[in-house]
């Protein structure tokens, strides 16, 4: 028994569409092969190697994200340093000044401008911020460490309730000039001394905690990220430049003066001891991070390596299909477009 096939120009268009429409998806698949050079679906096409790409991707994100953190932890160490040094430089300069000073005329007068100048240097170094975020304030990092020094501060309210509590007067009043060598002596190594240890430097001065920020920079390491303002070389250096700008030094007696520059020497000599061993701290945490970054580099490449060989393809085959499929979906375009223009009006 003889059957017969019917041809319709409706089930040829359905047809062509249904390839077009197969070879456009296709299409789209081998041209981002073609582009990126790697598997349009990953995880189609390594079936049960996928779990083994997942996790090279993963170990290889968060070494990114690590290399990442250390340019911020070295940025953040960079400008550290730099104020460390810097204040180290400047308070070697202002000793030889003041061990000058000492026996000078008018030793008093000739110190104070660059003990004032100083001592903003000191506040306006450990409030420096980065990021948004203050270097010196331990934890705190959203907290200005370190308060001015200026009229009505707590800082300077607490040294002239000091002063006025000891001697019985102001620092402008004309009695500076009857206190002795001993009853100078006696206020620098007691009350004026208090003002730079905790609690009172705290509570007065800064609002840093003594707990730094800890970052981690590989793996394995985590280091101690920032320093607080709260460090003896720091305190150190406000002392002396506070007793040299704000104890009606101008108004001493020579032998009174001189009881002021020996307790500054013995001051800022400790602190630029302190600031060399800080600043090698910190020294010593940069070159870790930057061997931590070196590494992480490294271990980027190798991991890649390893991404790039399961998820690569041919480009030259996926340019050979990108090529094949467009001609396929020209072809058929042109023979529907060839198809809508039959009708049986033309055979009629």
């Amino acid at each position: 028994m003889m059957s017969a096939n019917y041809i319709s120009t409706l089930m040829l268009s359905s047809s062509l569409r249904s390839s077009i429409t197969n070879n456009q998806s296709a299409l789209t698949k081998a041209s981002k092969e073609a582009t990126t050079g790697r598997f349009a679906d990953v995880g189609l096409e390594l079936g049960t190697g996928t779990g083994r790409d997942v996790a090279l991707r993963a170990d290889f994100n968060f070494a990114d994200q690590l290399v990442d953190t250390n340019e911020l932890v070295a940025g953040r160490l960079d400008v550290t340093q730099n104020r460390i040094t810097q204040l180290g430089k400047t308070a070697s300069e202002f000793l030889k000044n003041l061990i000058a000073a000492r026996d000078a005329e008018s030793g008093a007068k000739i110190i104070l401008p660059s003990a004032s100048a100083n001592l903003q240097d000191v506040i306006g170094a450990l409030n420096v911020s980065y990021n948004g975020s203050y270097l010196f304030g331990g934890i705190d990092t959203q907290t200005v460490p370190i308060t001015n020094y200026t009229a009505g501060s707590a800082s300077k309210n607490q040294v002239d309730a000091d002063f006025l509590a000891t001697f019985g007067f102001s620092q402008s009043a004309p009695g500076v000039s009857t206190i002795t060598p001993a009853q100078m002596q006696n206020f620098l190594d007691n009350a004026f001394d208090t003002e730079f240890a905790s609690p009172a430097w705290n509570a007065n001065w800064s609002s840093a905690t003594d707990q730094t920020l800890s970052s981690r920079i590989s793996t394995t390491e985590v280091v101690d990220s920032s320093v607080s303002a709260n460090q003896p070389g720091f305190r150190k250096l406000a002392e002396a430049y506070t007793m040299l700008t704000d104890l009606g030094n101008t108004s001493l007696s020579k032998d009174t003066f001189q009881v002021v520059v020996d307790k500054a020497i013995g001051l800022v000599s400790g602190a630029i001891n302190d600031l060399a061993v800080l600043g090698g701290t910190v020294g010593s945490i940069q070159q870790r991070v930057t061997g931590a970054t070196e590494k992480l580099k490294i271990q980027k490449d190798i991991l890649n390596d390893q991404i790039v060989k399961l998820e690569a393809v041919d480009p030259t085959e996926a340019s050979v299909r990108v090529n094949t499929l467009q001609t396929q979906i020209k072809t058929a375009l042109a023979l529907t477009s060839q198809l809508q223009q039959i009708s049986l009006i033309n055979y009629l």
